[in-house]
């Protein structure tokens, strides 16, 4: 709570992602910490009071207007960026949360503005606004207005739909405000009038539902920011929580003052209030889960207003609409009982169906009740207030009531016959007692040292659960008094309704289910348990109950571990898969307990006593008796599986006969697989064989590396077999025999696992071979040839195979480290050398692909130049760093020349300019450019010079000052005779025509060539037969005219 002296708070608005407070209050617009409510920086700039504040949705700035006539838009940083008026004060400023363009409303007109626009585009209204809103799409300004009008505009400012409340100018609109919900299907616009009434209307302007009286002027409405509630001030000096319907659920905070301005905090439950007086508070809606479970349906309060009865086990719902406030539930059979705050409502199911969910009213009982906790039974309501339980009759007659000791922490119906059923209490003072609704005196169960928290009781109630206010979950017998056990980190606890000794309870984020005296099963889960019915066990996480399946096996296991078959029939009845039906008939038959086992069976639907009386034979060791029964029922497999599980095979034959070949396949079979298992691999193997299991044998054969009877295999198995001949052919390429398996695969006609043997064997020739007859694979060979090649350093060779098998851009990349390797080891002729192939490789790709023509063009020049600077530089690096050099001086010297009037904008790495400019040096002043050498030594002093060159330089610098400076000669142009300096900042380009220069290869000498371009109607070998044609000769054609003329 913060109190702003004197001033009154009009106006407040959240920034967008929560973490300031804007707020208008007297002639400052003051900034305020959401989060620890400090004050961050008071505003100023106006001259009158601030009425009305709005931020922008997307947080960068937001608008304060004033009573001064003036609007003035603040940055997020809290800076003034620009201020604009109208002709009166103002009223009301809203930001459109998708273009921002803002709505700033007066007494008298509104504008809009927006960044992008100069001026702002007023409109006249009739009457004083006093509040405006923009819909959720920003297309749409709702207006409210001193004379009960809503005028709805378009982004433009016209008017769309008027809408006109009864009361007119005695009803002033004060406030309004669009529903923010995206699930409603039309916007909603909320709209609170002077003449205490509340109204939602759609866009089109229909009213939606009648109004909702007030009883007071309210001043300001807000939603919440789904937009499931609404929070109003205004006269009555607090701030009431509404529904998005209209019905009013409670007050909010009660202040000293009018409540002029309410926000709730963006994408969270604060709610903040500005009063009259100055006073600003924040309070945080903190809404219980209001709910009651009877076995497997679940009631909870929806929307404030509304119950949902869940059938958690067909995921039925149905919905109550109760239309006020929904304070209390309670659930029992076919009763629902439902607390408002001036009655409540009992409901009936149509029928006993226990399927069926239709409720109907049965009761209302007007009266107001202050409660804790309600209970309903088949007759009645109890009522929990502290210490004190009170019965009352559906027609609210009293007909019991209790005094307890201490308070009630925990009641809970056990059931019983319709008006007698039983109560199940828990005090703070530790006590449990059990009270009967038609009987005055509480039955005192068990006295505990510490508060209860949660309570249950077994189905036979013999049994009783208890969590304490330690956490711990005691269990005693109710008979006895006798704690049975007791387990820690509990926080809910419930018996199973079907089975007298399982229980489950929750806590630590984890479900523990425990059989009789066994320990504890665990899995993770989240929530409270509160209710477990058969195999199903109800769990309540936040707001939502869900039904949670939980296969019954680990406790089944337990009791078996002990021979308790019985008891494991029973859980087992609650559900488990169909492998444990199996264990337990199985174990309930070796335990000789025949009883449980035909359970089993009948469960299953086997009705035949003859063949269970022959699984029991069995177990009895009574072999020939129980072939017999299972021939006579039909099931001669079960005396076949019998014997082999044996390994009685001789009995088996006799037991098949030689009719029936399939048996005999599958006896062979099993024949194998008791071989197999014995170690006997070779005679398992040649069963497999003659069962025909041919996959099996050579698997066997596989494994022990009888490379012998693989081949014999392969060669008699037929070409259409192609899984055996397929394991042949890789258990020999396994054993190294290559040439087998090149034989087997080409049996089967497989190709493509011919190739990748040859590959994976590194026999080249033959893939080689291969390839040529089928050019699809040359894929599958050339890329891992490439691969291995460049694994064995020989990288030219692998670029080669990349280019062959289509992948460019694997031997590009070749290509690229192979560059740069040499450029690293200083081998620039190398280096050179891949670059001309990189254009090359380039210039190919460019070829076969439009797609990367372009790109691939420019890489081709780029790295053709490099190569050629590369080639160059590779002589100066030999000059500065051999003692002998195979060029004459004037080849060094164009060299040197050539290579710093292309090196005008990037340096390719390796490259170094100082030995350039010191080959240059030296070579300038050798052949007299004087002019030049003194430039090439001054540009040595700018860089980092190696010490070997510090002496040699030092002296250049000092003895080529004794020359002349001038150059012996320039560099004339071919095409405009312009005579060029010996080195060019332009590069190597004419400085008059821009003539580029052509380099001999040899010499790099400038050449006399002059590169032009041909006329649109002149073709390639026109223009070559033109060249070819010699020059004519003018002069002499004129003196032999003179001559004839003479």
């Amino acid at each position: 709570r913060i109190n702003i002296i004197s001033w009154c708070v009009y106006d407040l608005a959240f920034k967008p992602d929560g973490s300031q407070l804007i707020i208008a209050a007297g002639l400052r617009v003051l900034v305020y910490d959401a989060t620890d409510g400090a004050l961050i920086q008071p505003l100023k700039g106006h001259k009158d009071i601030v009425y009305c504040v709005a931020y922008a949705k997307d947080g960068k700035r937001f608008a304060s207007g004033s009573a001064d006539k003036s609007i003035i838009i603040w940055t997020s940083k809290l800076e003034g960026i620009l201020k604009y008026t109208h002709n009166d004060s103002i009223q009301c400023v809203a930001y459109n949360p998708v273009t921002h363009q803002l709505a700033s409303c007066s007494s008298s007109d509104f504008g809009l503005w927006s960044p992008e626009q100069k001026s702002v585009n007023k409109h006249k209204v009739s009457s004083k606004i006093t509040c405006c809103g923009w819909t959720n799409d920003g297309q749409y300004l709702a207006l409210g207005m001193m004379n009960g009008v809503v005028s709805i505009r378009n982004k433009n400012g016209e008017e769309k739909v008027k809408i006109e409340r009864p009361g007119g100018s005695s009803s002033p609109i004060w406030s309004i405000a669009w529903n923010p919900s995206k699930d409603e299907h039309n916007d909603i616009l909320a709209v609170a009038d002077w003449g205490q009434k509340l109204s939602f209307y759609q866009l089109s302007g229909k009213q939606i539902g009648k109004d909702s009286s007030l009883t007071y002027d309210p001043c300001c409405v807000s939603y919440f920011p789904k937009g499931e509630y609404i929070v109003m001030g205004g006269s009555d000096k607090q701030a009431s929580l509404y529904t998005k319907d209209g019905v009013r659920l409670g007050a909010i905070g009660e202040q000293n003052s009018w409540v002029w301005s309410c926000r709730v905090k963006p994408d969270s439950n604060f709610v903040v209030l500005g009063c009259q007086d100055g006073t600003i508070a924040c309070y945080q809606l903190i809404l219980n889960t209001v709910h009651g479970l009877y076995k497997d349906r679940y009631a909870y309060r929806d929307n404030m207003t509304d119950v949902i009865v869940q059938h958690l086990i067909t995921e039925q719902k149905v919905r109550i609409r109760c239309r006020d406030l929904v304070k209390k539930i309670a659930i029992y059979r076919n009763r629902l009982a439902i607390q408002l705050p001036q009655k409540i409502h009992i409901y009936e199911l149509y029928s006993d169906d226990s399927s069926d969910m239709h409720y109907r009213i049965k009761e209302r009982i007007s009266r107001k009740f202050e409660c804790n906790l309600l209970v309903v039974c088949s007759q009645h309501i109890i009522l929990c207030q502290e210490k004190r339980l009170q019965c009352l009759s559906f027609n609210s007659v009293r007909e019991k009531e209790w005094l307890m000791e201490s308070l009630i922490r925990y009641i809970k119906v056990i059931g019983g016959p319709p008006g007698r059923e039983g109560l199940l209490v828990g005090l703070k003072s530790g006590a449990i007692l059990k009270i009967f609704v038609d009987n005055p005196f509480p039955i005192t169960l068990l006295k505990l040292s510490t508060s209860v928290r949660c309570l249950d009781m077994s189905a036979s109630r013999n049994k009783l659960a208890v969590v304490d206010e330690h956490n711990t979950l005691l269990v005693y017998d109710i008979n006895s008094k006798e704690l049975l056990f007791q387990e820690p980190n509990a926080n809910s606890v419930a018996w199973n309704t079907q089975c007298e000794d399982m229980l489950c309870f929750s806590g630590n984020g984890y479900l523990n289910i425990k059989a009789s005296n066994f320990p504890v099963h665990q899995q993770k889960m989240q929530g409270f348990m509160v209710g477990y019915n058969g195999s199903k066990i109800f769990c309540l996480h936040v707001f939502s109950m869900s039904a949670v399946e939980v296969p019954q096996s680990a406790p089944m296991y337990q009791y078996l571990e002990r021979k308790m078959f019985k008891e494991a029939y029973q859980i087992a009845c609650l559900g488990v898969t169909d492998s444990d039906w199996r264990d337990l008939a199985t174990e309930a038959l070796e335990g000789l307990d025949f009883d449980t086992a035909k359970k089993e069976r009948k469960k299953r639907g086997e009705n035949v006593n003859e063949l269970f009386l022959a699984d029991v034979y069995a177990y009895q060791g009574k072999f020939h008796e129980a072939a017999k029964l299972y021939k006579r029922t039909g099931h001669e497999a079960r005396a076949l599986s019998m014997y082999t599980d044996l390994c009685m095979f001789d009995y088996a034959k006799d037991f098949v006969g030689a009719t029936d070949p399939k048996s005999s396949k599958i006896l062979m079979t099993k024949q194998a697989d008791w071989a197999r298992s014995s170690k006997e691999p070779r005679a398992a193997a040649e069963m497999y064989l003659s069962a025909g299991e041919h996959l099996k044998a050579i698997d066997i054969i596989g494994e022990n590396g009888w490379v012998d009877m693989l081949i014999d295999i392969a060669r008699k198995l037929d070409k259409a077999e192609r899984e055996p001949l397929s394991k042949c052919a890789h258990y020999l390429k396994e054993l190294k025999h290559h040439g087998y398996a090149s034989e087997t695969y080409s049996k089967m006609g497989d190709l493509k696992a011919l190739v990748q043997l040859h590959v994976e064997t590194r026999h080249w020739e033959e893939a080689f071979a291969l390839v040529e007859k089928y050019p699809q694979f040359r894929n599958d060979i050339f890329v891992p040839y490439a691969q291995w090649l460049a694994e064995n350093d020989r990288f030219e060779e692998a670029q080669k195979a990349f280019h062959k098998a289509g992948r460019q851009n694997e031997a590009v990349k070749v290509l690229e480290q192979l560059t740069h390797n040499a450029v690293v080891e200083n081998r620039f002729n190398d280096a050179g050398y891949y670059y001309w192939m990189l254009s090359m490789q380039c210039l190919d790709i460019a070829r076969e692909s439009e797609e990367q023509r372009d790109e691939m063009l420019r890489k081709f020049e780029r790295f053709q130049h490099l190569a050629e600077l590369y080639h160059v530089y590779r002589s100066i690096q030999r000059y500065t760093d051999e003692p002998f050099s195979s060029h004459m001086p004037e080849t060094l010297f164009n060299i040197c020349r050539f290579l710093l009037n292309n090196l005008t904008k990037d340096i390719p790495s390796g490259i170094s300019k100082v030995n350039t400019w010191y080959a240059l040096a030296k070579q300038s002043r050798r052949l007299g450019a004087y002019k030049l050498a003194r430039y090439s030594y001054e540009k040595l002093q700018e860089l980092h010079v190696p010490s070997r060159f510090h002496e040699s330089i030092e002296l250049g610098s000092l003895t080529i000052r004794s020359k002349p400076f001038h150059d012996s000669e320039g560099m004339m142009c071919y095409r405009c005779s312009t005579n060029n300096p010996l080195l060019n900042n332009q590069g190597s380009v004419c400085i008059n025509c821009r003539q580029p220069f052509i380099y001999s290869a040899s010499s790099y000498e400038v050449l006399p060539l002059v590169q032009f371009y041909l006329e649109e109607d002149i073709g390639d070998e026109e223009a070559l037969s033109l060249i070819d044609l010699e020059v004519p000769d003018v002069n002499r054609k004129e003196f032999s005219g003179k001559k004839l003329s003479e």
